[in-house]
């Protein structure tokens, strides 16, 4: 009886993870299967499997509509951001679980209040503060609105995990002659790794799939990213959806590899602010 309980709980789990793996990767394989016919192929039968593999859709797409040029457009910019991010995050969160200092609580508490605002609330009087010192339709204007959506998510994580590490550490470096900076560079970073690498990923991933900051920040086609790339497509590949397919595919692959090769550093971000502190 207690085996058939067993079995029994095991399909109550397998059945519906498995509905729910499969309704996340259908979408992706018939991105990938559309991606691969010709026009003609698809209007005729749009659910058929492909009978070749067509790569000058994905060709076509990175290079004569510009795929490519926003690939290298968010590149940049996630890159910059993140390295920011993870800079100030890591500073702030050994400032807040470490230091000892008056406000030190309320100014954590003005973080977290940061996670709460959604970026649709400031939208426009951040767009008019952006215009009056020129930096909209450029790049340290989408980095800087970046760092600033998604620092108080970093600060908060890596205060979580700094809060774990014991103080007593802390207190034997600064006796052994370590300024404040010497031990957040000898100590709290080396330390701070996994915890860096995961909120680097996910920082990562947030900028990579935004749309509405970067469609407010970047109006112009020469600066946008991929994702705002992939939303102009929509509209100017209406009637050719296998290319619109590709430039969906171009997008989507960074993403994947991310989660197939990254995932336990991804659940570890996730669970971080949950387990320390």
């Amino acid at each position: 009886m207690s085996r058939l309980r067993l079995r029994l709980g095991w399909w109550l789990i397998a059945i519906p993870m498995s509905l729910l793996a499969l309704a996340t990767i259908y979408p992706l394989l018939f991105t990938a299967n559309v991606a691969m016919k010709t026009r003609r192929d698809y209007i005729l039968d749009r659910f058929s499997l492909t009978d070749a593999l067509r790569w000058e859709n994905i060709s076509t797409a990175w290079n004569s509509v510009g795929m490519g040029r926003y690939f290298v457009n968010s590149l940049f910019v996630v890159t910059v951001s993140v390295l920011l991010l993870l800079l100030l995050g890591s500073m702030a969160g050994f400032a807040l679980s470490q230091l000892r200092f008056r406000g030190s609580s309320a100014l954590f508490l003005g973080c977290l209040a940061g996670l709460f605002i959604p970026f649709q609330v400031i939208m426009v009087p951040l767009a008019r503060i952006m215009a009056d010192t020129a930096l909209i339709d450029t790049y340290p204007g989408l980095i800087l609105v970046y760092v600033a959506q998604f620092l108080p998510f970093t600060v908060f994580l890596m205060t979580s995990y700094y809060k774990g590490i014991p103080s007593e550490i802390v207190d034997a470096a600064r006796i052994d002659g370590n300024t404040v900076y010497g031990v957040y560079r000898r100590i709290m970073l080396p330390l701070g790794t996994p915890a860096l690498l995961s909120v680097g990923i996910l920082n990562a991933l947030f900028c990579w799939n935004d749309v509405l900051m970067a469609l407010v920040m970047m109006p112009s086609a020469e600066h946008r990213t991929l994702m705002i790339g992939v939303t102009s497509l929509r509209g100017q590949y209406s009637d050719n959806i296998p290319t619109f397919a590709s430039g969906v595919l171009i997008a989507a692959i960074p993403v994947l590899l991310v989660y197939l090769f990254l995932q336990r550093q991804i659940a570890d971000g996730v669970a971080a602010g949950s387990t320390k502190g």
